[in-house]
């Protein structure tokens, strides 16, 4: 994401600013509401886009992943012919939402509206992750293709206010959507549009700040699209805020999962004669000892998918030579930076990229590449929320694929489109 400061005409606020929009929603007559959502673009391969497409043809994802790439006209004319036949629909008033996803029996639900953009350095809303052009470039062909935010970033904030009190009394009222996807997830949507609840909200939002869960390349995305509006003399406008997803971590909030590393070619008896040497190294039968040992201090299992050991207790010295000194304390303590900068990198010697070194998002699959390449894998415990966000307030990254808020929302609950907003940027 940029650190450049914005020119001076672009809109900042001074605080956290999640204000209600004109929703875009699909018509409850037109389409079963669970067939048509779908995961955040960037998780989605060929055959899942296949799946869900054979779903339903109205799945969001042909707006999301269209047909043509680059560019993306089909995008643009499949929007306003769904909008034409009644498919999608813009509500008749302004509102913030209340959105609940029940996923394997978690609940975590959180308000959605339009947030005001500041930058990184501004601190209130903080980036853990840094981001690739490529992407970005991706994003923004689309976003101006459509002129609409098609999906939610995801952001994780320390709430207990006004706005924790409205997500959790949101269920005293019928929901204006309630739909079960073929996964066996349930989605609810409830709209706040009464003055004084959503200024309440306003004005608890606006001392804190959020972290970015998921959507970084996104959030980078709405910033430019600003700016670009902005240096072509658009002005103020609906390209001062983007579509956010905000959860209060301690209420209704999301589980945070790690994600495991495979190294295909590191044989898993070379891999612990190595590690011996800046490690407590400790043959364990069962994987789930990472737990308790990880909650003291650094802590790893290292595998071949059958045979496991426990890494524990980092010689101080070696770490301390292995972390940079000119990292605050939070990332320097990061089970994740420990596992990056000194077992991959001084100790096992090897170069920090995909192909030598791979990320697998769950336990037995991390085991079984293992088994199936002869290598190791190692896994991690999940980092904390109060972690992730610690680093990001010390304005630093976390090592890539350092950790994963499940459950992400879904797409096509609903949608923002620029040209259904009011006319104003506040």
């Amino acid at each position: 994401m940029s650190n450049e400061h914005s020119p001076p005409d672009i809109p900042r606020p001074d605080g956290l600013d999640l204000g209600p929009f004109v929703g875009l929603r699909y018509a409850p007559q037109s389409v079963d509401l669970g067939r048509v959502l779908a995961p955040p673009y960037d998780v989605i391969d060929a055959a899942a886009r296949d799946r869900l497409l054979a779903l339903e043809p109205h799945n969001v994802v042909r707006l999301t992943l269209p047909d043509d790439g680059p560019g993306y006209s089909s995008a643009t004319r499949l929007l306003a012919q769904w909008r034409a036949d009644g498919v999608l629909a813009p509500e008749r008033s302004s509102a913030v939402y209340v959105y609940e996803q029940t996923v394997d029996g978690h609940v975590q639900r959180g308000l959605v509206g339009a947030l005001g953009l500041t930058p990184a350095e501004d601190g209130i809303v903080l980036p853990h992750e840094n981001t690739m052009a490529g992407p970005v470039a991706d994003r923004l062909a689309l976003t101006a293709a459509t002129r609409a935010n098609l999906e939610p970033i995801f952001l994780v904030y320390d709430g207990g206010g006004e706005a924790t009190r409205a997500v959790g009394a949101a269920d005293e009222q019928p929901p204006i959507a309630d739909a079960a996807d073929p996964d066996g997830g349930r989605h609810r949507l409830w709209a706040i549009s009464d003055p004084a609840e959503l200024a309440a909200i306003a004005e608890d939002l606006a001392p804190r700040r959020a972290v970015i869960a998921d959507g970084h390349h996104r959030y980078a995305t709405y910033l430019q699209y600003q700016r670009d509006q902005h240096a072509a003399g658009a002005g103020a406008g609906p390209w001062d805020r983007g579509l956010a997803f905000l959860v209060d971590a301690g209420s209704f909030g999301p589980q945070v999962h790690a994600i495991h590393r495979v190294v295909p070619g590191l044989p898993v008896d070379r891999a612990v004669d190595l590690a011996a040497a800046a490690f407590r190294v400790t043959p364990i039968e069962n994987v789930a000892r990472l737990a308790a040992a990880a909650s003291t201090g650094p802590a790893f299992v290292i595998s071949d998918g059958e045979r496991h050991w426990l890494l524990t207790d980092p010689d101080p010295d070696a770490l301390a030579a292995a972390l940079p000194a000119d990292r605050s304390d939070a990332w320097r303590s990061l089970h994740v930076s420990v596992a990056h900068g000194l077992l991959f990198s001084q100790v096992w010697h090897l170069e920090d990229r995909e192909g030598i070194v791979d990320f697998v998002h769950d336990e037995p699959t991390a085991l079984a590449q293992a088994a199936a390449s002869g290598g190791t894998a190692v896994l991690l415990a999940p980092t904390p929320v109060a972690a992730v966000a610690a680093v990001a307030a010390a304005g630093e990254r976390m090592p890539r694929k350092s950790t994963l808020f499940v459950p992400k929302p879904a797409t096509g609950m609903v949608i923002r489109a620029f040209a259904d907003q009011p006319v104003r940027s506040g």
